[in-house]
């Protein structure tokens, strides 16, 4: 019977020290940053070249005002 008490009162003293440590880490953590903020859709516009399609910011348009990926693509479009 002696056992089962020592057994009971060590399991409360580990449940006790478990409980106590998981509230300091929650209060030691960071707070969690916002996710960042999604812009607008972009126009997705298709390369001349090799049909690949990309945002219109990141195109580059020839001298024949067609949209390109890349200026070897624009080059090897004006030939």
């Amino acid at each position: 019977m002696k056992y089962l008490i020592v057994l009971l009162v060590v399991a409360v003293a580990i449940w006790l020290w478990r409980r106590n440590r998981r509230e300091e880490m929650e209060e030691a953590r960071p707070p969690q940053a916002a996710p960042p903020k999604v812009g607008e859709p972009q126009a997705m516009l298709r390369c001349a070249h090799c049909g690949l399609h990309l945002p219109a910011s990141d195109a580059i348009t020839g001298p024949d005002d067609k949209v390109y990926c890349s200026t070897a693509h624009r080059q090897a479009g004006a030939r």
